[in-house]
């Protein structure tokens, strides 16, 4: 019974420790989620591609626009110099009130990926417009392809307005 109960303990020891050794992409909320499957669908692409792929997703309640960025000081990273990239691209709402901002970046042949979204992870600041704060932070790599997102959880919906902190209700009554 001992060498049977031992056999069972060592195999559930081996299993665990199989387990802990998979690298899984976290799960992300409604409206970041879509936007990682979509970035990675599009891995092949130019940053500038993928970024106008990420702005027609139906989860985005805005109108968007891009805009290509060089390295240094970027909107959303406090005073962090964001560096190692040779193609970087920002896309967001047109209208500056909506807590939701995204880079995509193709890393440059000499940048470890793992530390450039360590860095990107590091100095994200989800207040980073005064008036709105982000829900979500999502940073995910395809190869030498990285996208960062900040994002509410969700949307206004017709008929609602944002309130602080990022949610929203049914319009004031006066």
């Amino acid at each position: 019974m001992k060498k049977l109960f031992a056999i069972i303990l060592t195999i559930l020891m081996v299993m665990s420790l199989v387990a802990c050794g998979e690298e899984q992409r976290p799960t992300y909320g409604p409206v970041g989620e879509p936007l990682v499957v979509t970035f990675e669908e599009n891995s092949d692409k130019s940053a500038q591609e993928i970024a106008d792929e990420l702005l027609k997703d139906p989860n985005l309640g805005f109108m968007g626009a891009t805009m290509v960025v060089e390295e240094g000081l970027l909107n959303g990273f406090g005073n962090a110099e964001i560096k190692g990239f040779k193609e970087g691209v920002m896309f967001g709402p047109a209208i500056g009130t909506i807590p939701f901002i995204g880079y995509v970046f193709t890393l440059d042949e000499d940048t470890d990926v793992d530390d450039f979204k360590q860095t990107l992870e590091e100095n994200a600041d989800l207040r980073w417009n005064i008036c709105t704060e982000a829900d979500e932070l999502v940073v995910e790599s395809e190869g030498d392809k990285v996208i960062v997102i900040m994002t509410p959880n969700k949307f206004e919906a017709e008929g609602q307005v944002p309130v602080y902190g990022g949610e929203f209700v049914d319009e004031f009554e006066e």
